[in-house]
């Protein structure tokens, strides 16, 4: 059976875990997160280091049962004025006007709402639908100005694995050019200095299978599209990126994952890195 505990006291996930079930090892709690059965709320959290708060509920579930309905989110840390998720491939950062609901956006509204209806979040940046991984929100106004208006300072790395077509001549490299974009808002690559927006990918590979590479990536700028319009430039397509030249689509998902962000907390000033695990069939593909 499911179980609830509710946190009348402030502390962080893995010690009021521990409190919860006294008689259990630390690596059975830490096992419990690993499998996605501790909710917070309506979303299921899987980092041990998230805050509580007193009148926040805490669902285990029984193994049979982590079957969650609607949109799934794992947050990866939370404070006053972040919270970091790893968001899944196939959900929209914001709502558009064909969907509304099923986005990031709507489901950590909703939990941090289900502590308290006037809390809030604000979009700080975006990833496209079909790439997942880390996704980090402001919870006041006033932060997301301060890491908008000082992204640029404050976020020191922004790090992708994609799986891309084939094997780049080049282990490694650094892609410059100005991106534009159609009527159609398809985004292309000017090598005209001004033509368009300044973007700078940094990438090196990681496992080859030949037919398919694994490549770390590494954004100098944040331009929309920017790994997708850069890896058809390389000519190595991301994998099943239709759009930009892809052949194939052998992961049923678009090869590209947000796996790692570092950025400088502009209240405590404290350095934080957050990290999303590689996709299982990333890894598989490049065996």
């Amino acid at each position: 059976m499911n179980e609830k505990f509710k946190v009348t006291t402030e502390t962080t996930l893995l010690p009021f875990l521990q409190n919860c079930f006294p008689k259990k090892s630390r690596n059975y709690v830490k096992g419990l997160l690993t499998r996605g059965q501790v909710r917070i709320g309506n979303t299921i959290a899987k980092h041990y280091a998230i805050g509580l708060r007193p009148g926040q509920v805490v669902t285990v579930l029984a193994a049979q049962s982590q079957v969650q309905t609607g949109p799934e989110i794992s947050v990866i840390y939370e404070d006053d004025d972040i919270i970091v998720i790893d968001k899944p491939c196939g959900m929209l950062s914001i709502s558009t006007d064909k969907e509304k609901e099923a986005t990031a956006y709507h489901a950590v509204t909703d939990l941090v709402k289900s502590r308290s209806a006037q809390n809030r979040v604000f979009i700080v940046h975006r990833l496209d639908r079909e790439t997942s991984g880390v996704m980090l929100f402001a919870k006041t106004e006033l932060m997301k100005n301060l890491l908008q208006e000082n992204w640029d300072e404050l976020v020191t790395h922004r790090g992708y694995a994609a799986v891309v077509e084939g094997e780049p001549k080049n282990p490694e490299g650094r892609i410059v050019s100005w991106l534009l974009q159609t009527k159609t808002l398809l985004v292309y690559s000017s090598k005209t200095p001004g033509d368009g927006k300044k973007a700078i990918t940094n990438y090196k590979t990681v496992k080859t299978s030949g037919e398919y590479s694994l490549l770390d990536v590494s954004l100098e700028t944040g331009r929309k599209n920017q790994i997708r319009v850069h890896m058809k430039d390389l000519g190595n397509p991301v994998v099943g990126d239709k759009k930009y030249g892809a052949a194939i689509d052998p992961l049923k998902r678009l090869g590209l994952h947000a796996s790692g962000l570092i950025v400088k907390h502009p209240v405590s000033g404290e350095i934080m890195r957050f990290e999303a695990k590689i996709p299982v069939s990333f890894m598989r593909l490049v065996k």
